[in-house]
């Protein structure tokens, strides 16, 4: 009886090579695509690590500057308060006065 596939030995065996062949190839690592603009982490950590320092720095200047405005704020109110009393004193003195005067007139 003859084989209608022609599967002698000689077919079997390179058709085994092939087939070694084409596992040894889907085991192979394949060609990886490089970005073509490639950063190291390096400088991806340091370009984060800028931006971080960099909004520190601003979020502590404008705390310093919120509290200076804070502080003058203050100062001009205690100022304020100071030039208040002061009127308050001279019209006060100013009324003393006015009522020696007055009293000065009248006993003459």
């Amino acid at each position: 009886m003859k084989d209608p596939l022609k599967t002698g030995f000689a077919e079997r065996l390179t058709a085994q090579q092939e087939a070694r062949k084409a596992l040894v190839a889907k085991l192979k690592p394949k060609p990886m695509v490089v970005a073509p603009v490639f950063e190291s982490r390096e400088a991806i950590r340091e370009r984060e690590l800028a931006a971080v320092r960099q909004a520190r720095a601003e979020a502590k200047e404008k705390a310093r500057l919120e509290a200076l405005a804070k502080e003058l704020a203050a100062l001009e109110a205690k100022r304020g308060e100071r030039k208040e009393r002061k009127a308050l004193t001279k019209a006060e003195q100013k009324a003393k006065r006015d009522a020696k005067y007055a009293a000065r007139k009248a006993r003459k």
